[in-house]
């Protein structure tokens, strides 16, 4: 009977492992499949020689800024909703589901001191913006047209983005560069109550906007991290070894690293489910202030 209630309890684990996974159109092979694509987010590691190169340029940066300009503030955000049509399954969300967004992001960032400021809202149909890859011809065309505001002030472009791509960020030292680049596009169904299971309580939006912010992912780096090797700067988020999914409890990949703890698997910038994710450190408030200050704050 021991054996037989055994052999059915790994068939169940097996058959969960692998169990289709489903974003919008997309189907993976499980929700490890999903991570592995890169869906969950389009904004990729730096490597070592990108990452030196940013940081160094940071330090130089921040030298200049006042320190009294390192502090929280309100963000304006300007929303612009890609759409196929009306109704939600065209991509049209409605202004109740962007209201229940900015609450979702207000009560995220609000340990921060950053309060998110529902500024306006416009509607494109576009079939060519619709479905969207991150870099195309499409995202330039699109932003071009529809960004507002200046550095310190938030795009959010909700699109049904290509192989069900969460979404996708700039990071603050690049507005420099390119302007009307600035910005963050999200999966319109990853926004509170829509459909995009279980990426779809509006932390998707918290997660890129901390990329705008000028956070890295907690496992950049591995377990190898290190203050000039790599790592995510912030000497208070544990190392992990590759990014998290699901909610996995007393998760630790890294044992032994000079950055000690469990994976933090309920941090914004990890990539596990909405429902997992509640909390940024000390160390990123810190740093997403010095950001802000330095490339967005007075530009």
């Amino acid at each position: 009977m021991i054996v037989a209630i055994s052999v059915v309890f790994v068939l169940l684990q097996s058959s969960f492992v692998q169990a289709k996974f489903k974003i919008g159109d997309h189907e993976f092979e499980s929700q490890h499949h999903f991570i592995q694509s890169g869906a969950r987010c389009g904004v990729k590691d730096l490597t070592p020689e990108e990452y030196a190169i940013a940081e160094a340029k940071f330090i130089e940066d921040y030298s200049q800024v006042d320190e009294t300009l390192v502090t929280g503030g309100t963000i304006d955000v300007y929303f612009h909703v890609i759409n196929k049509g009306s109704g939600i399954a065209n991509g049209d969300i409605p202004d109740s589901m962007i209201s229940d967004q900015i609450n979702v992001l207000n009560a995220a960032y609000a340990t921060a001191g950053w309060v998110f400021n529902l500024k306006s809202i416009d509607r494109t149909t576009s079939n060519a913006w619709y479905g969207m890859r991150v870099g195309s011809t499409a995202e330039k065309l699109a932003k071009a047209a529809l960004r507002k505001g200046s550095a310190k002030d938030l795009n959010i472009y909700t699109a049904n983005l290509a192989n069900s791509l969460l979404g996708w960020a700039t990071f603050p030292a690049d507005y420099s560069k390119k302007p009307s680049d600035d910005g963050v596009f999200l999966l319109y169904s990853s926004f509170p109550g829509g459909s995009a299971a279980p990426y779809n309580l509006g932390d998707t939006a918290t997660h890129e906007i901390g990329h705008w912010m000028g956070l890295y992912h907690t496992f950049q780096g591995g377990c190898a991290r290190s203050p000039t090797t790599g790592g995510d700067l912030v000497s208070d988020t544990p190392a992990e070894a590759s990014a998290a999914f699901g909610c996995p409890a007393n998760r630790d990949t890294c044992t032994g690293s000079s950055f000690p703890g469990a994976d933090p698997i309920t941090n914004f910038m990890d990539y596990t489910d909405d429902s997992c994710m509640n909390s940024f450190t000390s160390g990123q408030i810190t740093r997403m202030s010095q950001m802000y200050a330095t490339y967005r704050k007075n530009k």
